[in-house]
């Protein structure tokens, strides 16, 4: 069976670390400039750099958006920019526009183009097209339902790459004006504001101050939210449909959503690979996903082509069973020992778990802790602090500390 590579969000270089260690087989993430998200971090040159050489060093790939749609401005340091990127040993680079496209053609002829999924490509013709320009994958619309991915895969002869886990826009894979409209800031250059999560009423004509809920709650109208897509318990279907990647969203998201997120499919696809006849999906994977910031879930447009009460959110509201508290840098193994970073209040009497790349999680309680100067304390409220932290078994570096929500 060929199993898809798995593909994750790299917003920065720790997110990228974070993706890699816990599974992904390939990043993808952006510069500074010329991405479809200006407020994700994003990292600068010398970060792009450091990004590629850690993804090559265990083997992996690196993938880098160039997917805003330019105006002629952008066309002044593009050239340059994708020189930089083919000298780094970028593994693609991520395009919607026709015109980048032959910029990278032109620049940089040996680059793998991959077709954004802003490009729209909903049908086999527009597939076919980019495969005879060229490209190398085509990131599908999240429109599509399994149906029409598996009609382009038998007219196609181009690796495929479609979302699988995430944030869904309200607009045409994401071709959104919302943005421009209400806060001048462009959406098709990385600067969304996300009115689409905003709460909304309806205004008539000659009642004005008068508001009207379209679909009402305790908490008001969303009309435009959707809920998170999620495809975890569908793996089979999506592989056997002869998709090439499968594409985690979340640029924008924590180092603890990545690397969650991610390795609960690597440990799904994993056990697809090695039993293929025997394989079910486990319990323990979706309560995974249930402990990382998200929306309700959804199947998209997978299985069917409309999906108004599937898909349509009742409120913006996020949801979560466990907070992230800690990463852990290093162990000593002689004193069972753990050196922490605090990312969240932590106290001696919590109990805590542990979770960290290709090993299972486990809980402990925290019966005692240290500061930096080894001198005992009861808790570590401050941002960032470093501590020390017994553990009950070995951990790696980018092992991660969390705690079930604690009730409000």
């Amino acid at each position: 069976m060929h199993i898809p590579e798995l593909l994750a969000p790299a917003g920065n270089l720790e997110k990228c670390k974070m993706a890699l260690l816990y599974g992904a087989d390939a990043v993808y993430m952006g510069g500074k400039d010329f991405g479809l998200r200006a407020f994700g971090g994003n990292l600068n040159d010398n970060e792009l750099q450091d990004a590629v050489r850690f993804a090559h060093s265990l083997k992996k790939k690196a993938y880098v958006t160039v997917n805003i749609f330019p105006y002629q401005e952008d066309l002044i340091k593009l050239p340059d920019y994708i020189e930089f990127l083919s000298q780094i040993a970028a593994d693609a680079v991520i395009v919607s526009d026709l015109g980048v496209f032959r910029l990278v053609r032109d620049i940089a002829p040996e680059m793998a183009i991959h077709v954004s999924t802003q490009a729209n490509n909903i049908n086999w013709s527009s597939v076919l097209a980019w495969q005879e320009m060229g490209a190398s994958r085509v990131v599908l619309a999240r429109e599509l339902s399994l149906a029409d991915i598996e009609v382009i895969r038998s007219k196609a002869n181009i690796e495929l790459e479609a979302f699988v886990h995430g944030a869904m826009c309200i607009s045409y894979s994401g071709r959104c004006l919302l943005s421009n409209y209400f806060t001048g800031r462009d959406a098709n250059h990385g600067e969304c504001a996300q009115p689409c999560r905003w709460k909304y009423s309806l205004v008539e004509e000659k009642r004005p101050g008068q508001y009207f809920p379209v679909m009402e709650d305790g908490r008001g109208t969303y009309i435009f939210n959707s809920k998170d897509l999620c495809l975890l318990p569908y793996l089979p279907q999506l592989v056997q449909a002869g998709i090439d990647s499968f594409k985690i969203e979340g640029r924008m998201k924590s180092i603890h959503y990545v690397a969650t997120v991610v390795k609960a499919y690597r440990e799904a696809l994993d056990s697809l690979a090695q039993d293929p006849q025997g394989y079910h999906m486990k319990s323990v994977w979706q309560e995974e996903l249930n402990k990382v910031s998200h929306r309700e879930y959804t199947s998209g447009f997978y299985f069917k082509k409309t999906t108004e009460a599937d898909q349509i959110y009742g409120s913006s509201s996020y949801t979560q069973t466990h907070d992230f508290i800690g990463l852990i840098h290093s162990y000593q193994s002689d004193t069972g020992v753990a050196l922490v970073e605090q990312r969240n209040h932590m106290k001696v009497g919590d109990i805590v778990e542990i979770a960290q790349p290709g090993c299972p999680n486990f809980t402990q309680k925290i019966e005692e802790m240290f500061d930096s100067e080894g001198n005992a304390i009861s808790a570590a409220p401050h941002p960032q602090q470093m501590i020390r932290l017994p553990v009950k078994q070995a951990v790696v570096p980018y092992a991660m500390i969390r705690r079930k929500v604690r009730p409000s």
